[in-house]
């Protein structure tokens, strides 16, 4: 049970908590282009996280205006808590935030706050663009980390918005895959890497929603059952936001659905019957 809550927390906002598998060098030919801005400080989404019949979880993102050094930024806080039948088994209390540029999305700073049944993390890491290098600070364990970074990575939040609001995904071709460098936690920077895999429409509780559907590598073995069990869905609209991650376990499935919104940039496109 505490694998599995863990994971569906954390999986809202692109992790897998260790689970990524070493990756091989992508296909490069997908090529950033101007596209319109997908959000907009105010922006507010809620996801149900559920295991076969039990709600496990919700989890929310809200993106802020916010300064570092007098710059401006966007702020993102993310949550995650376990709620009814699952809370009682275990108890899960996450944040995560992120501080970016409003102009090219680089990562300032990037905070995570962990309390999973008694589990605890405390780190924050600070960019400094400048000299190219991050500092990490785990404040639990007193310990102290220097990464040396390049333009192009992210944290494990401004990711998210990094692809929402650089990427035009209508010219992406079926198979080929987007990559980015993140950085967020001390075992250094990965490559994660989203392979898409063409159009589908998912019944949701707004109606039908044309998305877009992503499959992230993955560990096998340990918790999912090949490397390629864990689906993202993406609005196929102006938003590209999430409507549905799913991952089929060694032991079962687990889904997380849109459940609510609010400030979206632009109009949420519902197929109407």
């Amino acid at each position: 049970m505490k694998r599995i809550i863990l994971f569906v927390i954390v999986v809202i906002t692109f992790s897998l908590s260790g689970q990524y598998a070493t990756l091989e060098p992508y296909n490069d030919n997908i090529k950033k282009t101007e596209v319109k801005e997908a959000f907009k400080p105010g922006e507010w989404l809620k996801f149900r996280v559920h295991y076969g019949f039990f709600n496990a979880s919700y989890a929310t993102l809200h993106l802020k205006s916010a300064k570092v050094d007098s710059i401006p930024v966007y702020h993102v806080v993310g949550k995650g808590k376990t709620t009814g039948f699952a809370s009682i088994f275990f108890k899960v209390d996450d944040t995560y935030e992120s501080y970016f540029d409003k102009e090219d999305g680089k990562p300032y700073r990037f905070i995570r706050k962990l309390n999973e049944g008694g589990y605890t993390k405390d780190v924050e890491i600070n960019f400094d663009h400048n000299k190219d290098v991050a500092i990490l600070n785990d404040y639990k364990n007193n310990q102290k980390f220097n990464f040396t970074v390049g333009d192009s990575v992210q944290d494990l939040i401004s990711a998210f918005y990094y692809l929402r609001n650089n990427y035009n995904f209508e010219d992406l071709v079926v198979g080929e895959s987007l990559a980015l460098k993140v950085l967020y936690d001390d075992d250094g920077i990965f490559n994660f890497k989203l392979k898409y895999l063409g159009k589908e429409i998912l019944k949701t509780k707004f109606g039908k929603v044309e998305c877009l559907k992503f499959v992230p590598l993955v560990q096998s073995g340990r918790v999912f059952k090949e490397q390629e069990s864990l689906a993202l869905w993406v609005s196929n609209d102006l938003n590209k936001i999430p409507i549905r991650i799913k991952a089929d376990l060694v032991v079962g499935a687990i889904t997380a659905d849109l459940d609510a919104y609010n400030g979206l940039t632009h109009q949420f496109e519902i197929i109407m019957d």
